[in-house]
């Protein structure tokens, strides 16, 4: 886990102030399809070793940092405008990390719905934790690559990940090139 957060810690030590994460995920709300864009406002990462476990960075921040607004509101505001302006359809949700590599079995995916999960990955709040920590602010947007396990009565693969990951990139791209640039002149 340590090597996982650490680009994330040295972007800050090196002076970056905001955390932009992205990742490709399976969608666990009903009303989302692939291809979707989603907003992350919280997430659950109860299912992986949390980084701050062991010996405390104090360079980085304190011991028992509080996780009350870990992806940045104003932050999330400004995505959502320029999703608004791009006219691109962002949902909004909370997304689960669970360990990989391998799919979520439809079990997991029905505990996922039911703890409150919209989209689940094996990437992010790690990270979003490690730079909350260390003072940064996080947003990030997650693709919804597929529905997840027990979903549809197809079988997932990677190969329809990447697929609809690839189809959504240069829409993915423009919102969060569009945001950046946006949030690059509100801070």
């Amino acid at each position: 886990m340590e090597d996982v957060v650490l680009p994330a810690r040295l972007m800050r030590m090196m002076g970056a102030k905001v955390l932009f994460l992205t990742n490709a995920s399976g969608g666990v709300n009903a009303g989302f399809r692939a291809g979707d864009f989603m907003l992350i406002t919280d997430h659950i990462s109860s299912f992986v070793p949390n980084p701050l476990i062991g010996k405390n960075i104090d360079e980085l921040g304190t011991r028992f940092p509080d996780m009350s607004e870990i992806y940045n509101k104003k932050l999330r505001d400004i995505i959502s405008g320029a999703a608004e302006d791009l006219d691109i359809t962002l949902r909004h949700g909370v997304y689960l990390q669970l360990t990989g590599p391998s799919f979520e079995s439809p079990a997991e995916i029905r505990m996922a719905r039911t703890i409150g999960a919209d989209a689940v990955g094996m990437s992010t709040a790690c990270e979003a934790i490690a730079a909350n920590h260390a003072g940064m602010k996080v947003c990030g947007i997650s693709c919804v690559a597929n529905l997840a396990a027990g979903m549809t009565d197809n079988p997932l693969t990677h190969a329809e990940v990447q697929e609809c990951a690839d189809k959504a990139a240069p829409l993915f791209k423009k919102l969060i090139t569009e945001s950046i640039i946006r949030i690059g002149k509100q801070l």
